[in-house]
């Protein structure tokens, strides 16, 4: 009988261990995957900023090759261009 008792006694250890092996292993796994999805979150708000960056630019590049009043009114502006004859007062910001 004391044979019987200490082989259950070590396959119910052993269950114990494995029981708990796999509970670190999965509270491991679980703790990786809540940072990825913190991760993964934080980069698709990212990218949808990015890609209303892109759509403005998109724009703006568009009328910069269809809209020549837009393209003087910029190389204006960035460049401190004029016309003949034009003064330019400039201010400091």
């Amino acid at each position: 009988m004391t044979l019987r008792r200490f082989i259950a006694a070590l396959f119910l250890l052993l269950f114990s261990g494995i029981c708990a092996a796999s509970a670190f292993y999965f509270y491991d796994a679980r703790q990786e995957e809540n940072r990825l999805r913190a991760i993964e979150a934080v980069n698709r708000r990212r990218l949808t900023e990015t890609e209303a960056r892109l759509r403005e630019q998109d724009l703006i590049l568009e009328r910069l090759r269809t809209d020549p009043g837009y393209v003087e009114k910029v190389i204006r502006r960035k460049l401190g261009y004029a016309k003949p004859g034009e003064l330019i007062f400039r201010f400091d910001e």
